[in-house]
């Protein structure tokens, strides 16, 4: 058993990083979401990640989302990398009149921009919609689907602007409206969302890390750089550690998804968990040693912050995610857990 990334997904991840350094610098993170840059990403295969390949995509798995998510969250990348991921899992397994499959393919070469909700109530902001032009959206066990050009979508304030909230109104016309029931499909595409999002978490936390080390170099206090005191030190490696001790609990995840073992549903509640946990402690930490200075529109260390701040939230809580594995650990019949 291997939960290592693969050598070819570490080196499409060096792939997307190349990619990120040059086209997601942080003036361009201020800007937004860019279709540009949606564009490069759907040329190397980022929006087509999971895409089938009979339909254009890669058709790789959860291990690579894990590789291209940390990328993303290091970047602060406004793009809905792990979105387009679920919507490829929730459309692959759509049997409908050919508008998934139409969704399929323009996924796969970056003509699509998809914005997904699969949890929460009806009247929640949708992430990304703002700027997205197809929308999913499960009520129970059906999934929704439709072209933005016919929902009403009305964007909404967030914390973190790159995100780009919007109030999704699904029910204006039934026509182009997928509506299906495909209860198993949507719990698996929001196990890989929480997935997907605790690798963006984790890399958003290698980066908030390596700003602040930056930062504890240059900045002297009483003619010393500010990281040559003990007490800063710990604070920066006690986040290292977080980080280090979660990054293989989201490999598992990402194993346990894949390989279809009984224990997935648990294993992504716990990514989520020690991720939002980590990210959590880097974004306090982080913030602390940069001072005031780090809550400043004009200090980079804000683009993260407000990043782990939405993602921690963001397809369950770490409070949603320990009640889910209490469930399961103290139920009648716990699953067997990942070797």
């Amino acid at each position: 058993m291997r939960l290592a990334p693969t050598a070819d997904e570490e080196l499409f991840a060096r792939t997307v990083r190349a990619v990120l350094e040059r086209r997601c610098a942080p003036r361009e993170v201020r800007a937004g979401f860019a279709r540009g840059r949606w564009a490069e990403l759907a040329e190397i295969g980022v929006t087509g990640l999971l895409v089938p390949e009979e339909h254009g995509g890669l058709g790789l798995g959860a291990g690579a989302l894990v590789a291209v998510a940390e990328e993303a969250g290091r970047a602060c990348a406004p793009e809905p990398v792990v979105e387009a991921a679920v919507a490829a899992t929730l459309l692959a397994r759509v049997d409908a009149d050919g508008r998934a499959r139409e969704w399929l393919r323009a996924l796969a070469v970056g003509a699509a921009v998809p914005a997904v909700r699969l949890a929460g109530p009806g009247t929640a902001p949708v992430a990304h919609a703002a700027h997205a032009n197809f929308v999913l959206v499960a009520d129970g066990d059906t999934l929704y689907g439709r072209s933005a050009a016919e929902a009403y979508i009305h964007p909404a304030p967030g914390v973190d602007p790159g995100r780009g909230l919007a109030y999704v109104d699904m029910s204006m016309s039934p026509d182009g409206l997928l509506a299906v029931r495909q209860e198993q499909a949507v719990t698996r595409a929001a196990r890989l969302g929480a997935i997907g999002a605790a690798a963006d978490l984790l890399g958003a936390a290698r980066a908030m890390l390596d700003l602040t080390v930056r930062h504890a170099r240059q900045r002297h206090q009483f003619g010393r750089p500010i990281g040559s005191y003990q007490a800063v030190k710990h604070q920066l490696a006690d986040v290292l550690s977080a980080v280090e001790f979660a990054h293989p609990v989201v490999l598992r995840a990402a194993y346990s998804h894949e390989h279809g073992r009984p224990s997935a549903g648990r294993d992504a509640a716990m990514a989520k968990v020690f991720a939002s946990d980590a990210a959590d402690l880097a974004a306090r930490s982080c913030l602390q040693v940069h001072g005031a200075i780090g809550y400043t529109q004009e200090c980079d260390l804000v683009l993260w912050l407000r990043r782990v701040w939405a993602l921690s939230a963001a397809w369950g809580d770490a409070a949603h995610h320990r009640a889910a594995i209490a469930a399961d650990l103290l139920g009648p019949a716990p699953a067997p857990p990942c070797p």
